[in-house]
């Protein structure tokens, strides 16, 4: 049964109500997104379900995965795969895209092709890695369909490691990227601040002087937005210009994705314009603080028949930058909820409304342990569930 309860309008009353009608973009991009991960506010959206090619935005799957089983212990960044003479032959020269300049042959560490595929976005990198990892790139490809659906990508599907055109097998959404950038950050946040935010890596020898060849990270943000630190650009004729990217400004972090220009340079103004907007025309105004009791969930089968809703860290909502608006909360669960629960699991939401603007859901977890009920109080909640 889902519960729906009001929350305190002592937590989100403003102290002078106004109006605030949601900041407009003026954007080029045919696709676009932007969501505030700091509370949950989708701050744009334009076709952002369409689904569309990723180009090289795929290889953020790529790297979820391997990101995963890092943190599993099943993949070690010092682990090395060798790169098969059939993969060199197929992803070198012009005609392989961006590459990390592989020799066939070699053995190359986890860490380096991770490097390679964020940094340099080598199409050979990620297909040395999935081999390595899975045996076959079809094979890879299965495991990132099966991370996508335990993320609830509803409407992505990958074909290959790369995003390598491929008639349309593989497609995403820009709703879709943002979720799995917002994942990768917040479930692996040592490993993206590792990989993300390199300027520059050097890989491979020049024909004939056997020159170090380093190449720029392609993230159109870094170094020309503050706390820019990821994540990714495509590019292939059938999908245009796109970026995934995100920063992070005084306690707020921002994930957008624009997708569908026409150039390298409209592509790096449109994501530095857009990301600067969502910093500039919003603001975040904290409603309850870290640690505060919001209300309190109904238990089944537990040791005590209710729990505390706290604030798991100080709550804010995004709002338009100078404004103060009118704003009502109620706390949703899905509920009662089942006995045992662990003290800071996250069993509710505080959804705050204000006019205009769209709705934000902000986690609530519990304040303390409440273990499983005993033979008795299994009983007789049994008994008051049969008889209503």
């Amino acid at each position: 049964m889902n519960k729906l309860l009001a929350a305190p309008l002592a937590i989100v009353a403003a102290a002078v109500p106004s109006v605030a009608a949601a900041p407009q973009f003026q954007g080029t991009a045919p696709i676009a997104y932007m969501e505030d991960l700091s509370s949950g506010a989708v701050l744009y959206q334009r076709d952002a379900d369409r689904r569309m090619p990723p180009a090289s935005m795929a290889k953020m799957m790529t790297v979820y995965v391997a990101f995963d089983m890092i943190k599993k212990g099943e993949l070690k960044l010092g682990q090395t795969f060798q790169v098969r003479p059939e993969t060199w032959q197929r992803w070198h020269g012009p005609q392989a895209g961006s590459t990390m300049f592989l020799s066939t042959g070699e053995n190359v560490s986890v860490e380096n092709l991770l490097k390679g595929i964020v940094t340099l976005s080598g199409n050979d990198a990620c297909v040395v890695l999935a081999e390595g990892i899975s045996g076959t790139e079809q094979t890879f490809t299965d495991r990132m369909n099966d991370q996508a659906k335990k993320l609830g990508l509803t409407n992505s599907h990958f074909g290959t490691s790369n995003g390598w055109p491929d008639n349309g097998v593989t497609y995403v959404t820009a709703k879709d990227l943002a979720h799995l950038a917002s994942a990768t950050i917040k479930d692996f946040p040592d490993l993206y601040k590792r990989f993300y935010s390199l300027r520059s890596f050097t890989w491979g020898k020049t024909l004939g002087a056997g020159a170090d060849i380093t190449q720029a990270n392609r993230d159109p943000l870094l170094g020309r937005v503050a706390g820019a630190d990821g994540l990714k650009t495509g590019h292939t004729e059938e999908a245009g210009f796109g970026f995934t990217g995100s920063a992070e400004q005084n306690g707020r972090r921002l994930v957008m994705v624009v997708a569908g220009l026409t150039s390298s340079n409209g592509r790096a103004e449109e994501s530095v314009r857009f990301m600067e907007w969502g910093f500039r025309a919003w603001q975040a105004k904290p409603v309850v603080a870290a640690g505060k009791q919001v209300s309190t969930a109904e238990v089944q089968m537990g040791s005590a028949s209710s729990v505390g809703l706290v604030a798991p860290r100080q709550l804010t909502v995004t709002v338009p930058a100078g404004a103060v608006p009118q704003m009502s909360a109620k706390v949703v669960y899905d509920g009662p909820i089942r006995a045992p629960i662990k003290a800071g699991q996250h069993i509710a939401d505080l959804v705050v409304k204000a006019p205009d603007l769209p709705e934000q859901r902000l986690p609530l977890v519990a304040d303390k342990d409440i273990g499983e009920a005993g033979f008795f109080g299994r009983a007789w909640a049994g008994l008051t569930s049969l008889f209503g």
